[in-house]
């Protein structure tokens, strides 16, 4: 049909294709300018545990986009994006609960950071493809998704601790950050100890089991 339109009638419409299926870039909403959604859920959770808030804040950007009804099609769900067997694993009775998410997605991140020895790039892989394929191949997966993962969070986290570490701290801003000193000093791209590089790029050394 070279042009125009025709018409259907109701009962014949199967269904309605979208044009384009747009995948969303996660990036925090407007309204996060001061503070990100959910910080006081982040910051429990990252005392708690002794993570990074800034840490914990990145992985929900990039999983989730700060949604907390999120499903991928590979059923992860919730603001962290579990999945049914890690969010049962962990004890997790509603996953799309920001408060119970936030809180089991944190401690499994402070479990990878622990099993790879604080590695960020292999805790990353291990959080999106699974402990089991960081295993097998002894360091990041040659997945793209994963690759690109692990791109995307660490560029969320550099680009948060830098904000942060520009933002003056005020007489009784002790707090910006709820993390121990210690956990916020191991995780930041900033740190004392140079994170590592970049997964992927021309000067970094492959992130391999063993060779922290």
């Amino acid at each position: 049909m070279a042009g125009g339109w025709v018409e259907v009638a109701a009962q014949d419409v199967v269904a309605i294709e979208p044009e384009e299926v747009f995948t969303p870039i996660p990036a925090p909403p407007a309204a996060q300018a001061d503070q990100p959604p959910y910080r006081e859920l982040v910051s429990a959770a990252a005392s708690r545990y002794g993570v990074d808030a800034e840490l914990i804040t990145s992985v929900i950007a990039v999983e989730s986009n700060f949604d907390p009804k999120a499903v991928s099609h590979k059923n992860a769900r919730g603001l962290m994006q579990l999945l049914p067997e890690t969010a049962a694993r962990l004890g997790v009775k509603d996953v799309f609960d920001p408060k119970e998410n936030i809180d089991a997605g944190t401690r499994y991140l402070r479990d990878l950071l622990q099993k790879y020895n604080n590695d960020l790039a292999l805790t990353l892989a291990a959080y999106n493809a699974g402990p089991d394929r960081v295993q097998q191949y002894g360091r990041v997966p040659p997945f793209a998704e994963t690759i690109s993962y692990v791109r995307r969070v660490k560029r969320t986290y550099e680009k948060s601790k830098t904000n942060a570490a520009a933002k003056p701290v005020t007489p009784s801003g002790a707090a910006k950050s709820a993390t121990s000193p210690a956990a916020a000093t191991r995780n930041s791209p900033g740190a004392a100890t140079p994170a590592p590089p970049a997964v992927g790029s021309p000067s970094s050394a492959p992130h391999t089991l063993g060779s922290q």
